[in-house]
């Protein structure tokens, strides 16, 4: 992922958010609705989140240590984890809460015109924070759809952007049902449903969020295409005649570990079979350039070992099927 790209999409949100947040809570101030009051804590609540991954990406480019020798790439996985869970609760909950007491205890909205131009004010906003993301995340989506971008990406930001201002948008468009129900009926029961509906959707995205991000804290393959690009170049057919297992994972978004064990021919020297391991080595960072932590273990290959299938004691987890994974 381009982290530039990804930088660019969280500060256009936050500034969004921030403008946004502040129009919400002056026009709950003045017209009493509870669908604004849940919306400005929703818009606050998603300013708190883009820090956050702001936050998690700063950290996450501290250099390697003793204690942690691979680094801290998962950061920003980490942070993207706290994201879903505080818009399920800040947001989503909050949301239901005060959704629940506008329909037990509904009241008629006051300074009707302070929730409808905050409401196209922040619509506006958002649009522009969402073109944001959607623009930055097609320089990587490529030919995926959206689902398959969202589900199989390996750095977090731009779906979680994506997700946010998707949300705040439909979540807008049901604020305005609301408000707009409850004044042409006079019945402040529709603000309340409008807040719930709010409420449902956020915990919707908070729970996709969630599950997406645990993924990829428990740590992902490659995707099937880097994958065969390294076995494309790991095997030359001369020093390196085949792989007899590889595994892949991600040590952060742009960080790739590869762990192979490779065969070489019997009659090889070890100077030779140094030497093949280093231009194997070579020719994978040049495919696939996010492959920072190489380690291949020579072998002879046997066809009697290699019917016996993979040693799950030896190779923790067992063989994962071709294209399995997030």
């Amino acid at each position: 992922m381009s982290a530039s790209g990804g930088t660019k999409a969280i500060v256009a949100a936050l500034a969004a958010n921030l403008a946004i947040a502040a129009s919400k809570f002056v026009a709950f101030a003045f017209s009493g609705s509870s669908s604004m009051l849940a919306e400005g804590v929703h818009s606050l609540a998603d300013s708190g989140n883009q820090a956050l991954l702001l936050v998690g990406g700063k950290k996450a480019q501290r250099e390697a240590t003793p204690q942690h020798p691979f680094g801290y790439g998962r950061e920003r996985y980490i942070y993207a984890f706290l994201v879903s869970i505080i818009l399920f609760s800040v947001g989503g909950m909050f949301a239901l809460y005060e959704g629940y007491e506008k329909i037990k205890h509904p009241h008629e909205i006051e300074h009707w015109y302070w929730p409808v131009g905050v409401l196209v004010f922040a619509i506006i906003a958002e649009t522009f924070s969402f073109r944001t993301a959607i623009k930055e995340s097609n320089v990587l989506r490529g030919k995926k759809s959206w689902k398959e971008f969202v589900r199989h990406a390996k750095a977090p930001e731009l779906p979680v952007v994506l997700l946010e201002d998707l949300g705040a948008l439909v979540g807008l468009i049901l604020a305005l049902g609301g408000v707009g129900l409850a004044l042409l009926t006079g019945d402040g029961v529709w603000d309340g449903i409008g807040t719930v509906c709010i409420g449902i959707l956020l915990v919707l995205i908070a729970v996709v969020l969630a599950i997406e991000t645990k993924s990829l804290l428990l740590g992902e393959s490659a995707g099937v295409e880097e994958v065969k690009n390294i076995e494309a170049a790991v095997v030359d057919g001369e020093a390196v005649t085949r792989i007899i297992h590889m595994r892949t994972l991600h040590l952060g978004p742009e960080e790739l570990l590869v762990a192979a064990k490779i065969a070489v021919r019997r009659e090889a020297t070890a100077a030779e079979v140094a030497s093949a391991i280093d231009a194997a080595e070579a020719r994978v960072r040049e495919a696939v350039p996010i492959a920072r932590v190489i380690y291949l273990e020579p072998d002879i290959y046997s066809d009697a070992e290699a019917a016996k299938g993979a040693d799950r004691e030896a190779t923790p987890g067992g063989p994962a099927p071709h294209g399995e994974g997030h």
